[in-house]
């Protein structure tokens, strides 16, 4: 989505002085914007034709100037410094085409840029109107000292200083040095045009690219870096991980690790209908270093504590992918995959997220993890068994209450439709939802009748043990208090719906199943 001029050597020479501006830099505005007339536009990337080494001495800034001679001398290396920023897919656009909006990185034009505090100089291109924002994340805030993390009153989310930028000049204000990054969404990406901003001041970074960079050159980014943190992409994942923990465990394995993680939300796409309907969005999910909390998900996507434990168990591409790392990565971006409320009714945000832990932990040669926990005999018994019958989720064990989603699974796809799921929440997306709050109960029932659409089974028993059709009162708590009430009337609707279709019964008790 990122579109780049990358010419020029791989790092970016020192040729200004780097770092922020000298004092007085913000009564040198007239000087800049008077030097705008001898580039191409005004983000001073590339100089008219007729300028010459003569017209050096017309320039009224230092910066411009110093710019304008390197252009001529064929010195001036782009790769990071100006650059053509496309728009990705806003929350709304996302929620309009795939129903997913929050969780996705807001992070993703990286410009490879470290800014540190004081002015400095942001050059902007005609950005036909559009939001265009710089945005500077602190990666490495950590709680006051003597404070326990978990209990940082500022809390565990990322913060970051955001400001607004204008075409042409702007000079800004960096309250706390840090990598740059610009933040432009659009509600329609496909009509917005691309950017063109250029830092001439600030330190080069760099940032790692699996599509442009091989691990050489993830060694020579770790070398060079002059943040504590380097940024890496790839088609699906975004990283911002320490460099002092990036050295310990990736050192010459950045490809590796880059690719283990798409390779992961590749098969979460998978069940979740975006590969086979061609909907995977340009927009990565990001994993980023926090010094709050072991594990989490929140609007900026998901974060790993900064020590030596976890970092191993995100930064080593041998151990991402197998056990409990690869658990909790796919756990934590399960819940950002996760379509609410249609498969996210109260009671399921820890539960429908692990659909996708199961399945993609399957796929990367891991054990089942509801087998090894006995989830299926506990279940049974607590559930399918109980007398009196109770619902699903009035089970208070999440895993318990992820076995009959998983069973569908195995049913299906031991039955010849693999695609049962992916087939379902396309289903899903082209639906509105049929309640939230202490209404999002309706969905389950819609979720019912498109199971039994899409699979041309009657799956009315099955449900029936599992107490998807428990009649009465269901309260619970799932990050809020909920209290469904179900009616024999909503179950009545149900089951005829079902019953009209004539579809034939599964071969098998579905309730016995496991992998």
């Amino acid at each position: 989505m990122l579109s780049r001029r990358l010419t020029g050597s791989f790092f970016l020479p020192v040729l200004l002085a780097l770092g922020a501006l000298p004092s007085g830099a913000a009564q040198n505005e007239e000087a800049l914007k008077a030097d705008l007339s001898f580039f191409t536009d005004e983000s001073c990337r590339e100089l008219k034709k007729e300028v010459q080494r003569k017209d050096l001495t017309r320039f009224r800034s230092k910066l411009l100037r110093n710019v304008a001679s390197q252009l001529l001398e064929d010195r001036y290396d782009p790769t990071y410094r100006a650059a053509s920023y496309e728009a990705y897919p806003s929350p709304q656009a996302l929620q309009r085409t795939i129903k997913l909006g929050d969780g996705f990185s807001r992070y993703e034009n990286i410009t490879g840029i470290h800014l540190g505090k004081g002015e400095h100089v942001v050059l902007v291109g005609d950005s036909g109107g559009r939001k265009l924002s710089l945005l500077l994340p602190d990666w490495m805030r950590k709680p006051p000292p003597g404070i326990e993390p978990s209990k940082d009153p500022a809390g565990w989310g990322l913060k970051r200083q955001e400001i607004r930028l204008r075409d042409g000049v702007n000079i800004v204000e960096v309250k706390k040095g840090g990598l740059a990054y610009l933040s432009y969404y659009d509600d329609h990406p496909e009509k917005a045009p691309a950017i063109p901003v250029h830092f001439p001041t600030g330190e080069v970074n760099g940032y790692f690219d699996i599509t442009r960079h091989d691990n050489d050159d993830w060694n020579k980014l770790l070398d060079k870096a002059v943040s504590p943190i380097l940024d890496a992409r790839g088609k699906h994942i975004q990283v911002a991980y320490p460099v002092e923990w990036l050295n310990v465990h990736t050192r010459g394995k950045g490809v590796e690790l880059i690719n283990n993680y798409d390779i992961m939300l590749r098969h979460h796409y998978t069940v979740l209908g975006l590969v086979k309907y061609k909907k995977i969005p340009p927009n990565r999910i990001l994993a980023r270093v926090n010094y709050n909390y072991y594990m989490f998900r929140d609007r900026d996507g998901v974060a790993y504590f900064g020590n030596k434990g976890t970092m191993r168990m995100v930064a080593n591409p041998d151990v991402v992918t197998k056990g409990d790392p690869c658990w909790g990565f796919c756990h934590e971006a399960g819940h950002v995959l996760q379509l609410r409320p249609q498969i996210t009714w109260g009671g399921l945000t820890e539960v429908s997220c692990n659909i996708f832990s199961m399945y993609t932990r399957g796929k990367m040669g891991n054990e089942s993890r509801l087998a090894g926990q006995k989830n299926y005999a506990k279940a049974r018994k607590k559930i399918v068994e109980s007398d009196p019958r109770i619902s699903y989720l009035q089970d208070p064990d999440v895993f318990n209450r992820l076995v009959p989603f998983w069973q569908l699974h195995l049913y299906f796809l031991r039955n010849g439709k693999p695609d049962f799921y992916p087939d379902v929440m396309e289903e899903m997306r082209n639906r509105p939802d049929a309640g939230r709050g202490n209404d999002s109960i309706r969905n389950q029932f819609q979720f019912i009748r498109i199971c039994c659409d899409v699979g041309q089974v009657d799956l009315t028993d099955f449900f029936e043990k599992w107490g998807f059709f428990y009649v009465g009162e269901i309260k619970l708590k799932d990050y809020r208090d909920y209290h469904f009430v179900v009616t024999e009337e909503m179950v009545a609707e149900t089951k005829a719906y079902i019953a009209k279709k004539k579809y034939p019964k599964p071969s098998q008790d579905l309730t016995l199943l496991k992998d």
